[in-house]
């Protein structure tokens, strides 16, 4: 993977599904509108042609019988991004924010195919961000975020497999720089303020 050379920060917030990363990818958005920065949001799987796919995929909408054609499906969808969205903002200026990126598709991709050193060599051609924000929520309180707010659940949507997803953050975070971990196991927006200042640290 390539550092970023560009004039604007990349930021990636990643966690479990019903961690709150979600949340906080858009917190981080709006607090640096409000401090106005120039900033892009965007998530993974996108919205185009091949992110659309893999989310029905997710859903259970159709099935992949290959879970490597699946990691590649992720793949080429954030080539795709990269080129077409991320880049060219960073070009200009621009910081972006993705709410998931590389560490999410490494952790769920382990799950399935568990050769995590293959997963991340079809991502080595890709960029690194300035700053991963990894949230920490455990699977039980994870569960009980999705059911209360009635997201709809993925294939990854049980205790069990959100552990196992977690452990393999875990091991991954450790191959790679500029992460850090915050407990999202706290009240909703509670650990903002910690959040900020790596924020602030980095656009200084």
């Amino acid at each position: 993977m390539f550092k970023n050379k560009y004039k604007g920060k990349f930021i990636a917030v990643e966690g479990l599904s019903g961690s709150g990363a979600s949340d906080q990818a858009m917190e981080i958005a709006s607090y640096l509108k409000k401090d106005k920065k120039s900033i892009w949001f965007t998530s993974e799987p996108t919205n185009n042609l091949v992110g659309a796919m893999i989310k029905s995929c997710l859903l259970g909408d159709w099935k992949m019988d290959s879970p490597a054609g699946l990691q590649l499906l992720f793949a080429a969808d954030r080539a795709h991004h990269l080129e077409k969205e991320i880049i060219p903002r960073l070009k200009e200026g621009i910081n972006v924010i993705t709410d998931r990126y590389l560490l999410s598709s490494i952790a769920y991709g382990s799950i399935e195919i568990g050769d995590t050193d293959w997963l991340s060599r079809i991502n080595d051609q890709f960029l690194l961000p300035d700053l991963t924000i990894l949230i920490k929520t455990s699977a039980k309180n994870c569960i009980k975020r999705m059911k209360e707010n009635q997201k709809a659940f993925s294939l990854f949507s049980s205790e069990e497999k959100l552990q196992k997803v977690w452990q393999a953050y875990e091991m991954i975070q450790k191959k790679y720089p500029n992460i850090k971990i915050f407990d999202g196991d706290k009240e909703e927006f509670q650990f903002f303020d910690e959040i900020k200042r790596e924020i602030d640290k980095l656009l200084k």
